[in-house]
Formats: structure tokens, C-alpha cells, sequence
């Protein structure tokens, strides 16, 4: 099982956090059987969701995001927790689009840039709150950061990497978050942007098998820096015959005794691990009476 951690500078300048998404992104993989770069959307996603669900305060809370940007990848969600669970769903799974010159693949491309990216934060209030931006590159992270920007004025970077080994699995996969803290000295935030400046590819960080602590010290190598947390972090459905019940009743009365007239059951599968369920004719009968 692959960690998450959290730290800060000891001159609060900033805060951190850190995550290995390697074993998320390939079970996501092998649940939607996605090509190399519907991986790669879909991951990079699962792991801004990972450290952006990190942030919220009580274990019951839930935060999802959605993006849609028009590309071929089609609609993109993912919801987390506190714990270090994410689930997520790409909508067309099998898309294909052509590699960028340096043979990258072209996430950008695949999400688009004609739509939003949607935050909604479940925090136990009667209306979760919903926060969106346009979309700037569909790469995911640079969005994130705007997201951040524009509508919490939380100055963000966030770097997210995927990469695909040759036999089309996740060879290894992470991410990192740095939030500025608030009345930052113009000198703090310089040496924030040089250190910036000199990051590499973020894929490079995770593929050699270092500790995340060590990754840290990498990053941010001009700054001291206190580790205050660390999480296992896991691909977690937590779907149900239950909860599946509840979809089935928002389906409404007229659609229910449809599925009975013509097929005599129901299967309805979990768009987050594929797995199916199963209703026959008394099973639905007892749903529409609470309908």
C-alpha cells in the first residue's frame, strides 16, 4: 500500500503534501480498462483528488470533483475523504488520440479545454458547496492550481504524473501540492518561485522507488521542512446493494415497472468498479413501493 504525507516549512511560509498514487492509478486501470492516456487523465485526476480530499476536516465528509472539457475523454469524476480514499470514472475509457512531438501523451488534448472543472465539498450542511473554473489546459494540474486561484484565492502549485510502463500498466504514478500561506514577505515568495523553477517532470520523483520523505526533501530542497502527517492512501469503492437500492428508487415508479413488463429483473452496474448488481421482479416490486 502506497502513503500520503503532509508537512510545512518551519517558517510556515507554506504547507505541502505529498502522494505515491501508483497502486491507485493501476487498480483504476484495471477496473475501466483504459488506454495509456485515458490512464493518465484519469489518474492524474485520482491523485489531485487524494490530496485535495486530505484537506478536509471530518471523516465523513466528501469532496468530488468533476471535469469536463469537451475532448474525446468525455466527463471525468472522482470523489475522496480524509482517509486517503478516492474512487473516480472516466466516461469513454477506450478514446484514443495521437502522442505530443515529444511522445507525451496528450492528456490535454483528451480532456479538452471547452468546459469546467467542478469542486463539490459534502461537509454535512443541507447543500454541499460547489465551486467550478473554466478549464485552462486540460492537463489537470495547471487547472487545479487556477481552480484554487480563482475561486478559494489560494495560491497554488500542484504537479500530478502518470507513467506508463510498456505492456500498458502504471509504472508509477504521484503527485504534490504547495499552498502559500496568507501575508507572505516578497522575499518568501521569491524563494518559493525559484524553487519552483527548478523542479523536474514529476514523473521523474516516483519512478525510482524513493521515499516519500526523501521525494520532500528533493522538491524542496532550499527549505526545512516538518513532516506532520503521514496515510496509507487506496483505491476504495464502497458501493452496495443498499446503496444501488437508492439509485434504483430516484429512478422513479414508471422506469421500475418498465424494467418488470419487459426483462422481469434489473442489473445495474457500479460505474466506479464495475461491479454488478443484481434485482429480480419481487426485489424491484419492493423498491417502488417506497418510491
Amino acid at each position: 500500500m502506497r502513503n500520503m504525507i503532509r508537512g510545512i516549512d518551519k517558517a510556515i511560509s507554506f504547507r505541502f503534501m505529498i502522494v505515491d498514487s501508483t497502486e491507485v492509478v493501476e487498480k483504476a486501470r484495471e477496473y475501466h480498462d483504459t488506454t495509456p492516456t485515458a490512464t493518465a487523465a484519469l489518474g492524474r485526476l485520482l491523485t489531485a483528488g487524494i490530496m485535495m480530499g486530505y484537506t478536509m476536516k471530518n471523516e465523513e465528509d466528501k469532496l468530488t470533483l468533476r471535469v469536463n472539457g469537451g475532448g474525446p475523454a468525455g466527463t471525468l469524476l472522482v470523489t475522496s475523504n480524509n482517509r486517503g480514499d478516492v474512487k473516480g470514472y472516466i466516461q469513454n475509457p477506450k478514446f484514443f488520440v495521437e502522442d505530443k512531438p515529444n511522445g507525451k501523451l496528450n492528456v490535454g488534448e483528451a480532456v479538452g479545454i471547452n468546459g469546467t472543472i467542478k469542486v463539490i465539498m459534502d461537509i454535512g450542511l443541507k447543500e454541499p458547496y460547489v465551486g467550478q473554473s473554466q478549464l485552462v489546459t486540460g492537463e489537470i494540474g495547471e487547472d487545479i492550481a487556477s481552480y484554487y486561484f480563482n475561486s478559494e484565492q489560494q495560491p497554488t502549485v500542484i504537479g500530478l504524473g502518470v507513467l506508463i510502463d510498456k505492456d500498458t500498466s502504471v509504472k508509477s504514478a504521484g503527485g504534490f501540492m504547495i499552498q502559500t500561506m496568507p501575508d507572505l514577505k516578497e522575499d518568501e515568495i521569491t524563494k518559493i518561485e525559484n524553487q519552483i523553477s527548478k523542479l523536474k517532470n514529476v514523473s521523474d520523483y516516483f519512478k525510482e522507488g524513493k521515499s516519500l520523505e526523501e521525494i520532500a526533501g528533493e522538491i524542496l530542497s532550499d527549505f526545512e521542512v516538518e513532516i506532520t502527517e503521514k496515510i496509507p492512501v487506496q483505491y476504495n469503492c464502497d458501493c452496495s446493494k443498499e446503496k444501488i437500492e437508492e439509485a434504483l428508487i430516484s429512478v422513479g415508479k414508471d422506469d421500475l415497472k418498465k424494467m418488470i413488463e419487459e426483462d422481469g429483473k434489473a442489473e445495474v452496474t457500479c460505474q466506479f468498479c464495475n461491479k454488478k448488481y443484481h434485482f429480480n421482479k419481487n426485489e424491484l416490486k419492493k423498491i417502488i413501493e417506497q418510491v
